[in-house]
């Protein structure tokens, strides 16, 4: 089990700066950047069952009472997120569909991304991958939406080294963003960046899921 270096984006009352100086833009507004250390999500990216029973996790949580449905944006995951979720016998009563939205073109045609926000952060950056989440959110009309960009590797992509990567989970009241720096091979850097997003879907669902 390797331990991934991660960032978190977490809420806050005022405008903050993101990566490079600067305010954040509109969409992430919101949150504040926080390291996040002493609790390392720890994963084996090799091992795609374990991907599936987190899956199985996350569907359970999401048809309980009350029903969540869910939306995703992928991009260096390529839709890797989506299948671990359809994998699951009954995804279908929450898990609404997905967009992958490999190019730029398809961020802003299809998901709404602005061109300005990818012009000045770039495809992989904390605003577009808010951006991406709120994004496929609206677009599907789901309660919460999931937004993933990277740099899956195995070369770097301009300043942006390869396993450079967030994961952001998005609802009506708040948007939580992980960054991910460790490169550990490009199917390691997919896979690993759908076990983080489905952890983080666990961490959304799981105070919804109480008795009603």
């Amino acid at each position: 089990m390797s331990s991934v270096s991660w960032t978190c984006l977490c809420p806050s009352s005022s405008p903050t700066t993101g990566d490079g100086g600067g305010r954040l833009s509109p969409a992430a507004d919101r949150f504040s950047l926080r390291e996040k250390r002493g609790d390392p999500i720890r994963s084996q990216p090799s091992d795609l069952p374990a991907l599936f029973t987190q899956a199985a996790e996350v569907i359970a949580l999401a048809t309980a009472r009350p029903r969540t449905t869910m939306a995703t944006a992928e991009s260096c995951t390529g839709g890797l997120l989506g299948a671990a979720l359809t994998a699951i016998p009954g995804s279908s009563a929450t898990y609404l569909g997905g967009v992958v939205a490999y190019s730029n073109f398809v961020k802003s045609r299809l998901l709404g991304v602005p061109e300005g926000t990818i012009a000045r952060w770039g495809a992989v950056s904390p605003q577009v991958a808010s951006s991406m989440a709120t994004g496929v959110r609206g677009l599907l009309s789901s309660d919460i939406g999931i937004g993933i960009t990277g740099v899956a590797g195995p070369t770097d992509s301009g300043s942006r080294p390869a396993g450079l990567t967030y994961v952001a989970v998005a609802s009506s009241s708040y948007t939580t963003i992980v960054r991910l720096t460790e490169d550990r091979g490009r199917h390691g850097n997919r896979t690993g960046a759908v076990q983080v997003a489905l952890e983080l879907l666990l961490k959304a669902l799981a105070p919804l899921s109480g008795p009603q």
